[in-house]
């Protein structure tokens, strides 16, 4: 009996001899491996649902916020109310509300370097520390709103400078003529700007013939030809404008709190927002800052 054992617990331990694992175990083991490569697998793919699940939930509500806000400006009158002082106290805390809103579903972490930056915007909101309010006031201090309206502002960004351009309209659009703000942009971090103003320039007013009333048809035909009279550096000169210089009198830091491919939010040092639209078509040649004051 002591051989018998020893000799299958010799051929059981023979090198010779390779294991065996019953099919039981083979399976049990398996079902093991498989179990846990598919629980991995599932994982994954949860995990991959649920994040994707949550950047949708998220873009969806960032546009919700961006129909939101466009629809405030709407509802309080739009542009010409804010320029007039029409929009109400109720209207403008809304439309703050809804800018706070967006704000916090800012995608472009830094907005100072972003290409989205440059290229032409529309003014819809402005603040008391914007290029907007500065045109109002010009504006209106001079004339009664009856005789003068700002009709609109835009600001083109290009190549670390800006030019806002405000449209102006006297007479009911008899006269119409434009003011041009350069600003000159340094990037301080990734949300802050400087800027400083750089000049002013009053264009030469535009006439509308057929909108002068027939009692003024007269004088106006005498001034255009008292024009055409003077010396022509003279009437290059009136025809180019009048020139302010504004180096070095004013300047801000803002930051950009909120900036896509077609809404822009800055914020003065005082937390007064601006709020503007991207201007569809390319930039016009004309507004180019940089090739008037590098020289």
């Amino acid at each position: 009996m002591a051989l018998a054992v020893g000799g299958i617990g010799a051929a059981c331990l023979s090198p010779s001899s390779s294991p065996r694992i019953s099919i039981q175990e083979g399976l049990r083991r398996a079902g093991v491996t498989l179990r846990r490569r598919g629980g991995f697998r599932a994982m994954v793919q949860q995990q991959t649902f649920q994040g994707a699940s949550a950047t949708y939930a998220k873009e969806m509500e960032r546009l919700s916020a961006k129909e939101s806000l466009l629809l405030a400006f709407k509802d309080s009158g739009g542009f010409e109310s804010l320029v007039s002082g029409k929009t109400t106290e109720m209207q403008r805390i809304d439309v703050n509300e809804r800018i706070v809103g967006l704000e916090r579903l800012n995608p472009t972490p830094r907005p100072t370097t972003s290409p989205f930056l440059e290229g032409r915007w529309n003014f819809e909101w402005y603040s008391a520390g914007s290029p907007g309010l500065l045109a109002s006031k010009l504006l209106f201090e001079r004339f009664p709103t009856g005789v003068a309206n700002l009709t609109s502002l835009n600001m083109l960004v290009k190549e670390g400078y800006s030019k806002v351009t405000a449209n102006l309209k006297f007479l009911n659009s008899v006269i119409t003529g434009n003011f041009l703000l350069t600003t000159k942009l340094s990037v301080e971090g990734p949300s802050r700007l400087k800027e400083e103003y750089f000049e002013g320039v009053f264009e030469m007013p535009k006439v509308s013939e057929e909108s002068i009333p027939e009692q003024l048809k007269g004088p106006f035909g005498q001034a255009v030809g008292s024009l055409q009279q003077l010396p022509l550096p003279i009437r290059d000169a009136i025809s180019s404008g009048l020139r302010i210089p504004l180096s070095g009198t004013y300047q801000r830091l803002f930051m950009i709190s909120y900036l896509d491919e077609e809404i822009l939010i800055v914020r003065d040092a005082s937390g007064s927002p601006d709020v503007l639209t991207r201007m569809a078509g390319p930039p016009d040649s004309d507004l180019d800052p940089v090739s008037e004051y590098e020289s």
